[in-house]
């Protein structure tokens, strides 16, 4: 390592240390489209300054001089690993996989900027038997690639020089933090949790904050120390009350997740149906509910995908159900409109349906059979796309802030995950090469690097948000949804060749 390495390395720990002792108050976090450094192996033989860091991670014995303030510090501090410590998610690792190889730290994964300096000091810390003498460190990951995130933590030597505990199993976290609870006798409300993932099918933060853990919910990953000191200021206060179903957002927002009103109605949509045992799922709500369980007893109807219900959601056998299911009144044909939908993940859904996003790249063939003028609907998926927020250095080396940047990023206010939320039209899909994807210009319109962007390219005429959302069951490749009528911009309808009607016509699309 240079000099100046040295240098750097050794003042951004100071600087973590400087967060760990709340020097975070009155500081805006940064948001999370900060574009994360991939690390560097770990300066192990780092030895100048111990004096000093140890000093500044050392807690103040007064804080303040409120005797009666809650603890300092969690006695468990958790962390996911794919896209939480580490990038990429080590499904994506599809080559290596198919290879039997296993992935190489530092180079197939590397560890985010922030998670590298937080783990690097606490790994100093703990040998100097400094702040964390009475916390402990966990990690709980429900990632498939079991033997690769042992093999990883070892490489990284974070499994016994910071890590006490490791539950990597495929599975409901919640079951993560029950073992974590039985191996070290550890109330909830003692506990820490980062993790990429809020909601939904794959989410984990909800989940883990209704046992009545303090839940970081950090979408682009430990990018900065700074989600790191943030969510120490906030136990600190939470710790108080411990209130369940808390989460810290990824503005540094608080957000309380409401437990279930038993009395309240809901109108959800039908997703899935095993009609051989007699039950299935029904999607509903917004970003903070999961698809509820039915079963046929409760309906006095037949009863098939897509159908819409009415339901109250109650709590059966430990788990949530619908109950007084009924069938929702139809809309009238007349005032549908069926629509193409293809699906894309924040951030690129909303850069497509803010007008940044002109080309839209992938390798498979989804739209070679559609014609320029084509309409289709953008549905947004449930998930952020793990791009390591390459992005945003894409969008910046077009002279765009990061504020202009957040904004092209986000969707109007009510528009959100698994919703319908724009019309696009196609224009021509034709094949490039890795010389043209690497042109600036091309890259910008992609949004991405041109090694990240896929072989096949389609232009995107025009775009324009919908009235209002439409909540759609999102699916792969091209599918087909209706929508009321009323929620297409005006001018959109008029000589449609997306509509589904052209099939009826005898039309082979």
């Amino acid at each position: 390592m240079t000099n100046s390495a040295t240098v750097v390395t050794f003042f951004s720990l100071l600087h973590v240390g400087f967060l760990l002792m709340g020097g975070t108050k009155g500081y805006s976090p940064r948001p999370p489209h900060a574009s994360p450094r991939a690390s560097a192996p770990r300066a192990s033989h780092l030895k100048s300054g111990r004096t000093a860091l140890a000093a500044s991670i050392l807690p103040n014995s007064s804080d303040g001089g409120d005797k009666t303030s809650s603890p300092l510090l969690p006695r468990l501090i958790v962390f996911d690993l794919d896209n939480t410590i580490w990038t990429p998610e080590l499904y994506q690792l599809r080559n290596l996989k198919r290879s039997n190889q296993y992935p190489t730290a530092h180079r197939d994964v590397k560890l985010f900027k922030g998670s590298e300096v937080l783990l690097e000091t606490i790994r100093r810390d703990r040998e100097m038997n400094g702040r964390y003498v009475n916390t402990q460190f966990a990690v709980a990951s429900r990632t498939k690639s079991v033997d690769w995130a042992h093999h990883l933590l070892k490489e990284f030597d974070l499994k016994s020089t910071v890590f006490d505990h490791v539950e990597i199993f495929p599975g409901d976290k919640t079951k993560h933090f029950a073992n974590l609870r039985q191996a070290t006798g550890i109330d909830y409300k003692d506990m820490l949790f980062f993790d990429d993932a809020r909601d939904g099918k794959y989410g984990n933060c909800e989940p883990v904050s209704s046992l009545g853990v303090l839940a970081v919910h950090c979408p682009a990953g430990l990018h900065d120390e700074e989600i790191y000191g943030n969510a120490l200021n906030h136990y600190k206060k939470w710790r108080f009350n411990a209130t369940p179903g808390t989460i810290i957002e990824w503005d540094n927002s608080v957000t309380i997740v409401k437990p279930v009103d038993s009395k309240q109605r809901h109108v959800g949509e039908v997703r899935y149906i095993n009609s051989q045992k007699r039950f299935g799922f029904i999607e509903y709500g917004d970003r903070s509910t999961k698809d509820v369980f039915f079963h046929f007893s409760n309906v006095d109807v037949a009863v098939n995908v897509g159908d819409e219900l009415t339901f109250n959601v109650v709590k059966e056998r430990g788990k949530l159900a619908a109950s007084n299911i009924e069938v929702a009144k139809a809309d009238n044909d007349d005032d549908l409109v069926d629509f193409r939908v293809f699906s894309m993940n924040l951030p690129f859904a909303a850069l497509l349906s803010n007008g940044y996003k002109t080309l839209e790249t992938r390798n498979g063939t989804m739209f070679v059979p559609y014609e320029p003028g084509t309409k289709m609907l953008l549905h947004v998926g449930q998930r952020i796309y793990p791009d390591g927020n390459r992005h945003i250095d894409v969008m910046k080396s077009g002279g765009l802030k990061e504020q202009e940047i957040e904004k092209l990023k986000s969707l109007p206010p009510g528009f959100r995950k698994g919703h319908a939320v724009a019309i696009v039209e196609l224009g021509e899909t034709y094949e490039t090469s890795i010389e043209q994807r690497s042109d600036p210009d091309f890259q910008r319109s992609v949004g991405a690097f041109g090694k990240d962007s896929g072989m096949r390219a389609t232009q995107i005429r025009r775009v324009e948000y919908l009235k209002r959302p439409v909540k759609v069951s999102g699916r792969g490749g091209v599918f087909h949804a209706k929508v009321p009528r009323d929620v297409i911009p005006d001018g959109w309808l008029e000589s449609n060749n997306s509509l589904v009607d052209q099939e009826q016509k005898g039309e082979n699309i």
